[in-house]
């Protein structure tokens, strides 16, 4: 434990902060502890097997945990905001935008009256599409509104030249989560949703008065099984060298031979901006080229006309809405109910204007000491991390030195944007729900492309104040913690350091952590992908990653069904080291004092149990195979107990043996930051 403490100096400068101010409780939910089950045998079920027992997801989730109650505690604050702004009670200028926005969400008789009315522009447009080389600008139209297309592209900063925005095209067109719902035909599970997704689409086409619904629909599934066929996979996607592809504007040509690129650069808006893009899957838009020469024009007619459809399926008339949850709620998610209407309106407005909204929900629901005492945290941790790089016994001091001064470069921002976004431009009109979406979607991506040839936004959020998550740039170089994520059980303000240091804690160093993981650890502290890895620090590395994936790819939520150890790589390494760092920060925060035994637990033992009890969470089998195809994430007790057996510090907190379940001897035990 001793080595883990700092210089005096530093320790008088954390115990200055004042986060090891005495507190009323231990912050364990002690309620919900299954004695039954040892801990040393299963961590997360012993901590959380009552609430497990006793919780019935909500009929109108999939999942249900810390995270998606907090969202859902979030749910009323924001109606109530936007029922303010309507009123006018807010005084703020986007009240009225806000308020218009939701009540056109809401007046269900005005949608029962337009039924496919608002979508009859995009309509006519693809019934009059009488030439394949239509199609470059129409899927530059599906882009700027959102639409699926079998292409699409995002604004962000060149990997390799940190200073400027590019625009990076990428691989599309599919209505299912992940390129297995098409071509694991073995899987009996993903097979029957690709038949009640045919069938889906085939009540669709009917509500909307097409004249062959059902050979539409097979036609539309088997030109989407066959783009399936050309994309990469979710473990090929995560490799960001062989994803960065620069092609001069004038050379995308000599990618797909034929193709009106010239149109769909002009029509999207980037024309002209910039010389360059980059192509994140050379070969996915090779094919996709090719199999747009064979198909017939009448299948991508049918096919764009599905994608319009299921688009906008959520703001139109009731029949769309039910069948559209019918299968994506129902059978893709296992939900049983669909959400109240005033949920999903409070969604789409935040979608919307998650900014406006924003800025009254910081007002009103984040105090200023909260932000005061996360910085304290944050200071905490980023110091614990220039120690462990120091200690670390498989890395070279070349590459040390190389990783604290990227470490130094780590930007944080908590709660909310220096500036908020100005929405004077968009306008919203009441009655006209489909048109005020796709006028929210045409000014973000205007706001997108508009970055071209401009300086870096370094203010700039990715996510809303009142999102209840946080994330990693590379690009930036930032670890940002919106507002809602702020408050129990990640964050409370009246529980003992150690499961704030458990909880909270182990998610700032979590999102320190991904600047280090498998991916991040390829950019430098500029935001540059460039290698700054000795080679033999490099394969010390990949050994450890290696026996990471393997450790992953053993675990199993149900029969037949494992952990992607590749896929999850970059979170479990962010999951463990994170962890390792906030306990490492907890002991500094004592400063060589020893902590409190309160509820008859000790400080190291609080701090697992704090992390632990984050991670409870009940999700539905539907839903769940959906994660595992595409969730970097590894299901929430494997984070809980695939993270724990590797840390030496819950060995000691608890006392655990040869033997026990949750025991993985020394050599076993993957410790990398």
């Amino acid at each position: 434990m001793k080595a883990y403490l700092l210089s005096a100096l530093m320790a008088a400068l954390l115990a200055s902060t004042g986060v090891q101010a005495q507190q009323k409780t231990s912050g364990v939910d002690l309620a919900n502890i299954e004695p039954s089950v040892r801990l040393q045998d299963d961590f997360f079920l012993h901590l959380n097997g009552k609430w497990l027992a006793k919780t019935e997801i909500p009929s109108d989730k999939s999942s249900w945990g810390s995270f998606e109650k907090l969202d859902d505690d979030t749910k009323p604050q924001l109606r109530a905001i936007i029922e303010a702004a309507a009123a006018n009670k807010s005084g703020a200028p986007e009240g009225q935008r806000i308020g218009d926005f939701f009540a056109s969400y809401m007046d269900e008789a005005r949608l029962e009256e337009l039924h496919l009315l608002p979508l009859k522009q995009d309509f006519d447009r693809i019934a009059t599409l009488n030439d394949k080389k239509l199609i470059p600008g129409l899927i530059a139209h599906f882009n700027r509104y959102g639409y699926t297309a079998p292409y699409g592209f995002v604004i962000h900063q060149d990997n390799k030249d940190s200073t400027r925005y590019v625009a990076d095209i990428y691989q599309d067109g599919l209505s299912l989560p992940d390129r297995d719902y098409y071509l694991k035909k073995s899987d009996k599970k993903l097979a029957d949703t690709l038949v009640k997704y045919e069938q889906h689409v085939t009540k669709m086409l009917t509500l909307a008065g097409n004249a062959h619904p059902a050979a539409d629909a097979k036609a539309i599934v088997a030109l989407e099984t066959q783009l399936a066929r050309l994309q990469w996979t979710k473990v090929q996607l995560r490799d960001p060298v062989k994803a960065y592809n620069k092609v001069p504007l004038n050379r995308l040509p000599k990618l797909a031979a034929g193709y009106d690129w010239t149109t769909w650069v002009n029509d999207t808006g980037i024309g002209g901006k910039t010389d360059y893009v980059i192509v994140s899957q050379p070969s996915y838009i090779s094919g996709f080229n090719k199999l747009l020469n064979k198909t017939p024009l009448s299948t991508w007619k049918v096919y764009f006309q599905w994608q319009v459809l299921h688009a906008n399926a959520p703001y139109l008339s009731r029949d769309f809405v039910q069948e559209n949850f019918a299968f994506y709620g129902k059978v893709l998610s296992g939900t049983d109910e669909q959400q109240p209407r005033w949920k999903r309106g409070v969604n789409a407005t935040d979608n919307a204007l998650g900014e406006a909204l924003g800025k009254l929900y910081v007002e009103q629901h984040f105090p200023p000491e909260r932000k005061a005492r996360m910085e304290a945290l944050v200071k905490n941790l980023l110091e614990a991390y220039r120690e462990s790089i120091n200690t670390l016994d498989w890395m070279g001091p070349e590459t040390k030195k190389q990783a604290q001064e990227k470490l130094a470069k780590f930007t944080t921002k908590i709660g909310y944007p220096n500036k908020w976004r100005d929405y004077s431009a968009l306008v919203v009109g009441k009655g006209d729900l489909v048109g005020n979406v796709r006028r929210a979607q045409a000014f973000a991506y205007e706001k997108e492309v508009n970055k071209l040839g401009k300086p870096i936004d370094r203010d700039e959020w990715g996510m809303t104040p009142q999102t209840v998550n946080a994330y990693y740039n590379p690009e930036l170089n930032e670890i940002v913690f919106p507002a809602a994520i702020l408050q129990p059980p990640f964050f409370d303000a009246d529980a003992d350091d150690a499961v704030n240091y458990g909880a909270i804690g182990a998610v700032i160093g979590h999102e320190i952590s991904h600047g280090f993981d498998d991916q991040g650890a390829q950019y430098d502290g500029d935001g540059n992908l460039r290698d700054w890895w000795t080679k033999a620090d490099h394969k010390a590395f990949a050994a450890k990653t290696k026996q990471l994936v393997r450790q992953y790819n053993a675990f199993s939520p149900f029969k037949g069904y494992f952990v992607n150890g590749e896929l999850t790589l970059g979170e479990n390494i962010a999951d463990n080291s994170g962890a390792a760092i906030a306990y490492k920060a907890y002991l500094i925060s004592l400063n060589g004092k020893p902590a409190p035994v309160i509820d008859g637990l000790t400080g190291q033992q609080r701090f697992y149990m704090g992390f632990g009890q984050v991670w409870r969470a009940k999700i539905r089998e539907a839903q769940q195979i959906v994660y595992l195809k595409t969730d970097p994430h590894s299901p929430d007790q494997f984070r809980a107990n695939g993270t724990v057996r590797n840390q030496p510090g819950f060995y000691e907190a608890f006392g655990v043996k040869p033997g026990d379940k949750m025991y993985l001897a020394p050599k076993d035990r993957v410790i990398i930051w």
